[in-house]
């Protein structure tokens, strides 16, 4: 761990980061950790959690949550225990595979129904469906290996209790395969579409869902990134810096 660390809610929270070529958190992280509102004392795990961007925001945002880490690569479950010791956070990091056997996931600390709130970033792209980074630990992050986004969302339902909520962030191209990995386990579930300028495809999809319910899809209003000038639109500042979405 080297360098200062990065600053994170308008400098309310601070995170060492891998180095420079790694994966590293950023605006995705920010919106993913904003998405839901838990309340104090409620169970939140941070799924895939690499050095614990999302789950220590959101316990900075919510103080008094019931924080778990989860991160399969050893030396980024280590930087995500460094970070929230260096934000005086509470938090449970567990070394697992989200894609691993049940029976490992359990054995690690994972059991059913353990949790009122999980949020994940997962991998973007399906193994062979893209070059994969120089960068192994990029790669590991970027790129679902076995049976991919449905493990993923199967791994994620495990874990959360009936009527818990399921938050995700994923590229815009991907909500179809997200809808299908969803669908009968998931139900209220709202999409909000990320676009990086006015006018312009979407890019990322936000995505909502409470486990078990029959509530009908709602689609949200749209963020917008960047204004015509490239500065973040006051929408996107605000959020960055830890504020609510807005109405």
């Amino acid at each position: 761990m080297t360098g200062a660390p990065d600053g994170f809610l308008g400098g309310a929270l601070r995170l060492h980061q891998p180095p420079r070529g790694a994966h590293r958190a950023g605006t995705d992280a920010v919106l993913l950790a904003r998405l839901l509102d838990p309340a104090p004392g409620e169970r939140l795990c941070d799924a895939g959690a690499g050095p614990g961007a999302v789950g220590l925001a959101r316990a900075r945002l919510t103080p008094g949550l019931a924080l778990t880490l989860v991160e399969r690569d050893p030396g980024l479950a280590a930087l995500a225990r460094a970070n929230a010791a260096l934000n005086g956070i509470d938090a449970a990091v567990i070394e697992a595979d989200l894609l691993g056997p049940a029976a490992e996931r359990r054995a690690a600390g994972l059991v059913p129904d353990a949790f009122d709130v999980v949020l994940t970033n997962p991998p973007y792209f399906a193994a062979g469906r893209q070059r994969p980074s120089p960068h192994a630990g990029k790669a590991m992050a970027h790129t679902f290996a076995g049976d991919g986004l449905d493990g993923w969302i199967r791994a994620c339902t495990a874990m959360l209790r009936p009527g818990g909520r399921l938050g995700l962030i994923h590229r815009a191209d991907a909500l179809p395969a997200c809808l299908a990995a969803l669908g009968g386990r998931f139900g209220g579930i709202a999409v909000r579409p990320v676009h990086p300028r006015e006018g312009e495809p979407a890019i990322r999809v936000l995505i909502a869902a409470v486990r078990g319910s029959r509530a009908a899809l709602v689609l949200r209003p749209p963020l917008v990134l960047h204004g015509a000038d490239g500065r973040m639109t006051p929408e996107a500042e605000a959020l960055h810096r830890g504020a609510p979405w807005p109405p």
